[in-house]
């Protein structure tokens, strides 16, 4: 099975931005979790990580994206950040058959910030790095 980005939608609300994807990887989901949830695994497709502590209410310093708090965790299935300037980024992580996952992913944001594209473009290079 090969990676898909199959859905990505914007909503606006006033001024708060709402993205969300679905992307499968061709990986079972233990071996996607690292990406989601490690300073290496985020740094090889989205961002550099100068701290995660995993676990709910660490801290947390997603390089350009911002710093802030973990305000979900739940190993190997969720995890969400929500950082500032960056706003909530929220991986939902599930099984895809027996050999792959389904990401779910969330973010949402005020102002003026990531766009539905940078985000495709991290998803590509996620696809590419567990593939």
């Amino acid at each position: 099975m090969a990676g898909s980005i199959e859905q990505g939608t914007s909503r606006t609300h006033g001024r708060t931005h709402i993205l969300h994807f679905l992307v499968r990887l061709p990986r079972p989901t233990d071996q996607v979790w690292p990406s989601l949830a490690t300073p290496a695994g985020l740094a090889a497709w989205c961002t550099p990580v100068d701290v995660l502590q995993p676990r709910l209410g660490g801290t947390v310093i997603l390089g350009d994206l911002g710093t802030g708090t973990v305000t979900a965790w739940d190993v190997d299935r969720v995890a969400e950040y929500t950082v500032t300037p960056g706003g909530r980024i929220r991986f939902h992580l599930e099984p895809d058959g027996s050999t792959g996952s389904t990401l779910r992913f969330t973010h949402e944001f005020k102002g003026e910030a990531e766009t539905e594209q940078s985000w495709r473009t991290r998803f590509e290079r996620m696809i590419d790095s567990v593939g």
